[in-house]
C-alpha cells in the first residue's frame, strides 16, 4: 500500500519514461491500474485533459499533460489488455481517452457501479465509498478547481492524488466480495457496455434530439432545426468550441421557425447578435435555403409515452414489491435491480429492450417478475413479512 502521504509529480518526458518503466513492473504481478483525470470543458468543445492521476499498489502520480509532448508511454499501458483499468464513475475519463486516443480502453472496473452489487448506495460518491469500506476521510476542498492553471499547488496535486491513492483498494476489498458471492460475472456486460466507442461518438445528424423544442416542429421547420443544428455541431467540433459559444438552442429555433432569405431577415432575428450575424451570415443563409428546397420532414403526430391505466398503476406496485423482496433476498439496493420507470417500460411493452430480460438482473429479477405476472407465484404475507412465492 503507498505511503498515505506521498505522491509522485510527472511533468518531463524522462519523468514519464521511469514511471511507466515502475508501473509496468509493478502490474506483472497485481495487473490492475488506478486512473482517474482532471479536465476543464466550460471553453472548448472537447475535454481539455489537464491531469492524469495513476496508481498501483506501490506508487501514486499525478502527470501533467499540458507540459509533456508526448503520452505515448503511458497510453501504452492505460491501453494494455491484460491491465485492468479501475475507474470510478467511468464515463467521463473514457470520453477523455477516446478523443485522445480514438479507442476506449479495456478491460475496465468501475466502483461506482460494482458497490450496488454488495450492499453500498447507488451512485455513490467517491468520498462515500472510500468512508464506506475502507473507512477514510477524504477532503473535497479542490473539487471546483481550475485543473488549466500552472502551477498546481502542493493541495491541488494531494487532493487529485487521493482520487486514485485509495481506488485500488477498493477495488481490490469490492473484488474479493464479489468473487465470494459469485456476483464478479454479472459485471462483465455492465463494463463492456461502457467500453463501447459508441457511448462516447456524437453523431452531428442526431444534434437536433439535444434541443428540447424540436420535438414539437414539424414539416420545413423540423428540417430547417436539422440542418442547422448539425450544422453547429460540426463547427463547435472544427472550432473546439461549446456549442452554445456558436448559436444557442433558441437562435436556431428562430432561425427554423421565421426561415430568413435575406440579411434583412437575419436582423430581425432578435436572438441573433451582431457578431454572430457577421460570423455565420454567409452559412446560414444557404443552409437555410437548401433545408426548405430539400424533403419534407413528414408531420408525424407526436409521440406521447404510454400511461398504465389505473389496473396496471396496481400491477406496477405489486412488481416493486417484488423488487424490494429480491433486493434484499440478495443484499443489494432495489435501484440496482430495477427502478419504477424500468418496471413500468418492461410492463407497458414487453417487446422493447429493457435491463431487466439482460445478464444478471433476468435470473434475479426479471424472471421473478414474469412468474408474477403469469400467475406461477404469489405475494403473500407471513409472519409480518412480504414474500414471493409459488402459487
Amino acid at each position: 500500500m503507498p505511503d498515505t502521504s506521498t505522491w509522485i509529480f510527472i511533468d518531463t518526458a524522462q519523468a514519464l519514461d521511469a514511471l511507466c518503466t515502475t508501473l509496468r513492473r509493478q502490474t506483472q504481478d497485481q495487473p490492475w491500474l488506478a486512473l482517474d483525470t482532471e479536465f476543464m470543458r466550460e471553453k472548448t468543445y472537447f475535454p481539455q485533459l489537464c491531469l492524469i492521476q495513476i496508481a498501483t499498489a506501490e506508487t501514486v502520480a499525478c502527470i501533467d499533460p499540458l507540459a509533456l509532448d508526448d503520452l505515448s508511454p503511458v497510453l501504452e499501458l492505460i491501453y494494455d489488455d491484460r491491465i485492468t483499468k479501475v475507474f470510478h464513475a467511468a464515463h467521463q475519463d473514457l470520453e477523455i481517452f477516446y478523443h485522445l486516443n480514438q479507442a476506449v480502453p479495456a478491460p475496465i472496473f468501475d466502483t461506482q457501479v460494482a458497490a450496488p452489487l454488495m450492499g453500498y448506495p447507488t451512485q455513490a460518491g467517491y468520498a462515500a465509498l472510500a468512508q464506506e469500506i475502507l473507512g477514510i476521510t477524504l477532503s473535497k476542498g479542490h473539487a471546483r478547481t481550475d485543473w488549466s492553471r500552472r502551477p498546481l499547488s502542493e493541495a491541488q496535486l494531494s487532493y487529485a492524488a487521493d482520487d486514485v491513492r485509495y481506488l485500488g483498494q477498493i477495488y481490490l476489498k469490492l473484488r474479493t466480495q464479489l468473487e465470494s458471492e459469485g456476483r464478479l460475472e454479472w459485471l462483465r456486460d455492465d463494463f463492456a457496455r461502457q467500453a463501447d466507442p459508441a457511448r462516447y461518438e456524437f453523431a452531428p445528424d442526431q444534434a437536433w434530439k439535444r434541443i428540447k423544442a424540436s420535438k414539437r416542429m414539424r414539416g420545413k421547420t423540423l428540417t430547417i432545426v436539422k440542418t442547422l443544428a448539425a450544422w453547429r455541431e460540426r463547427k463547435a467540433r472544427e472550432k473546439n468550441r461549446p456549442r452554445n459559444w456558436l448559436l444557442r438552442d433558441d437562435t436556431l429555433c428562430d432561425l427554423a421557425q421565421q426561415a430568413p432569405q435575406s440579411r434583412d431577415d437575419l436582423l430581425r432575428i432578435r436572438s441573433l447578435n451582431d457578431k454572430q450575424l457577421n460570423q455565420f451570415e454567409a452559412e446560414l443563409l444557404p443552409l437555410i435555403r437548401s433545408a426548405i428546397a430539400g424533403p419534407v420532414e413528414k408531420n408525424q403526430p407526436l409521440q406521447h409515452p404510454a400511461r398504465p391505466s389505473t389496473q396496471q398503476e396496481a400491477l406496477i406496485e405489486a412488481m416493486m414489491a417484488v423488487v424490494h423482496i429480491k433486493a434484499r433476498e440478495n443484499n443489494m439496493h432495489p435501484q440496482i435491480l430495477a427502478t419504477r420507470k424500468d418496471v413500468e417500460r418492461w410492463l407497458l411493452d414487453q417487446k422493447a429492450d429493457s435491463p431487466l430480460t439482460c445478464g444478471w438482473r433476468q435470473s434475479i429479477i426479471g424472471d421473478a417478475l414474469k412468474s408474477l405476472l403469469c400467475g406461477q407465484r404469489v405475494l403473500q404475507v407471513r409472519d409480518h413479512e412480504l414474500r414471493l412465492v409459488e402459487s
